[in-house]
């Protein structure tokens, strides 16, 4: 028969995750450990091993939420509808404005932690081969193939991953507005009014 814990040790699972993501993102993965973590959250360590077999089974979900919430979303929005090229570009270029479609600081952090991690390096890497085909799809389903599609691909992949890397700040409605630019040099054509207007004011 499964014996509850006592009250003050508990807490759901996702209240300890939420607890180490922050810790994670703001100070590495050298920081999340099970007593700075039950400390932060005025619990007992008993509470954390209701819900978690060890620490490595945490730092396993924390790259869980990192592949579901940032690799799956950016190939979900590679592949949502759109009538042109710019407008799936738009669709894409959305994770770069809402943080709560894609998560940079979480992205920073976790390959940050790969450096000296073999095992999520190759995850990493893998994750990264994922988001370039599925950008080199979005580009195909509009006539551009081969190489066209590989380094346009590649421009948008790394130009995104600039913008977070080098910790760039600036108004939502501003990174808005360059986004219509950058789509224009990424699909080599301009985009139409209504495709800027709809976008920009996904983002106002």
């Amino acid at each position: 028969m499964k014996v509850e814990p006592p009250t003050r040790t508990r807490a759901s699972r996702e209240v300890w995750l939420e607890a180490a993501y922050e810790l994670f993102v703001t100070d590495g993965i050298e920081a999340v450990k099970i007593m700075p973590l039950a400390k932060k959250l005025n619990l007992t360590r008993t509470g954390f091993y209701w819900h978690f077999k060890d620490l490595s089974e945490l730092h396993d979900a924390i790259i869980d939420i990192w592949q579901t919430r940032n690799t799956g979303i950016v190939i979900a929005r590679c592949a949502a509808p759109a009538q042109s090229l710019c407008a799936a570009l738009f669709n894409l270029i959305d994770c770069w404005i809402d943080n709560d479609l894609f998560d940079a600081p979480l992205d920073l952090a976790i390959r940050n932690w790969a450096r000296s991690d073999a095992r999520l390096q190759a995850l990493v890497d893998r994750s990264d081969e994922d988001r370039l085909a599925a950008v080199k799809a979005l580009f195909k389903r509009f006539g551009k193939t081969g190489d066209a599609a590989h380094y346009r691909a590649l421009t948008v992949i790394l130009t995104q991953t600039g913008y977070y890397s080098m910790h760039m700040s600036e108004p939502r409605l501003h990174r808005a507005i360059a986004g219509c630019h950058y789509v224009e040099i990424f699909a080599g054509e301009p985009p139409s009014q209504p495709e800027k207007d709809a976008f920009l004011d996904r983002h106002r």
